[in-house]
């Protein structure tokens, strides 16, 4: 059986002001400015203001505000809903400065602006980082000219791919440089030294060979076990690769524990020195707080970072426009429904505008 009752209830709804403050606040800081740009496309009543720009426009000078409201004009057409908007609430110069704009118009800029340089790190490149290491080398002028080339032959990984013949005769055909492979040895011999260690090698084995030396001497590292992993490296590499553990022990008559902490050693090593430098040399993704804590002589500064969110306002145009129509006394259809997009859009700017400050 149906009754009648009453009954309170308490309810919460979201204005359109509200949900879109909410939305704000989940975006993060590093993708702030993109959601910024994306109402600037959609909305063209919304743009971004200038430090140096002037105080907002008089617009105090309408005919009449009341629209299609003249007693004198009698027309049979019903009252339209746009007619009965009071203009004056998005013409009038005094708004809230904050219905407009993130800065006042005194604003100054040197003072209050804090610095939106994204800083960007200077890294030498791999080969700029071989050159700067030849630049210390005393060399004559032809051996400079020699160890540049090899710097410039080698790849990205770090390793000499092209044959020392082939070196020497790129040497004469392009620089007309006169050498012997000899020279050519010993000069690369001087890149090997560089850092990082294994630089220049023209294989796995060498390039491994090479930082197994580097080691010598270290007091962190028993020498015993840099002999045997020098051994292996130098000696029977392809049983190393192919982990015959057996013959290694075999040939070299080292026990498992000597076997085991050599081969602990050369699984340190780096296959490919130049690989760090190439990496360092990509594009670094920046990490941009939501917001920065200073310490102040022991006083901790929450500040929120708003080094994404541009100045913005509302368009003088879409002003300007409003203050056109409020000149006219009466609308066509055409107009009224004009009127109510600039004020849709206007009112739409301004609860962006209140959001982002907020």
């Amino acid at each position: 059986m149906l009754k009648q009752k009453l009954s309170q209830k308490l309810l919460q709804k979201l204005s359109p002001q509200q949900i879109q403050l909410m939305k704000l606040l989940q975006i993060p800081t590093a993708t702030l400015e993109q959601r910024i740009k994306e109402e600037l496309e959609v909305n063209p009543a919304l743009e971004e203001s200038n430090y140096e720009e002037d105080d907002p426009l008089d617009v105090t000078g309408g005919d009449d505000e009341k629209g299609d409201s003249d007693g004198d004009d009698n027309t049979e057409e019903a009252p339209d809903a746009a007619d009965e908007i009071d203009l004056s609430d998005y013409l009038s110069d005094d708004d809230d400065i904050a219905s407009y704009k993130l800065r006042d118009n005194n604003y100054n800029k040197d003072a209050d602006d804090e610095n939106k340089t994204i800083p960007v790190a200077i890294i030498n490149t791999f080969n700029e980082h071989l050159m700067e290491q030849l630049g210390m080398i005393n060399l004559n002028e032809k051996e400079y000219k020699i160890a540049c080339h090899l710097v410039g032959s080698i790849g990205d990984d770090g390793y000499l791919r092209r044959e020392i013949e082939a070196i020497v005769d790129d040497l004469a055909f392009t620089q007309n440089v006169n050498t012997t492979e000899e020279e050519l040895e010993y000069l690369l011999g001087v890149i090997q030294d560089f850092d990082p260690p294994g630089v220049a090698a023209r294989n796995l084995r060498e390039c491994l060979l090479i930082q197994i030396r580097r080691k010598e001497g270290s007091p962190n590292i028993v020498p015993k076990y840099l002999e045997v992993a020098e051994d292996i490296l130098e000696n029977y590499f392809d049983e190393f690769a192919k982990k015959h553990y057996d013959k290694l022990r075999k040939h070299l008559s080292i026990t498992n524990e000597e076997l085991k902490y050599a081969i602990e050693e050369i699984l340190k090593l780096n296959p490919k020195p130049g690989g760090t430098y190439s990496n360092s040399a990509k594009p670094e993704n920046y990490i941009i707080p939501d917001f920065i804590i200073e310490n102040n002589n022991g006083q901790l500064r929450l500040t929120l970072n708003s080094r994404n969110a541009p100045d913005l306002r509302i368009s003088d145009t879409y002003r300007d426009m409003l203050k056109e129509y409020n000149k006219t006394k009466k609308r066509t259809k055409t107009q009224r429904e004009a009127v109510m997009f600039i004020k849709q859009k206007i009112d739409s700017a301004k609860w962006f505008i209140d959001a982002i400050k907020q």
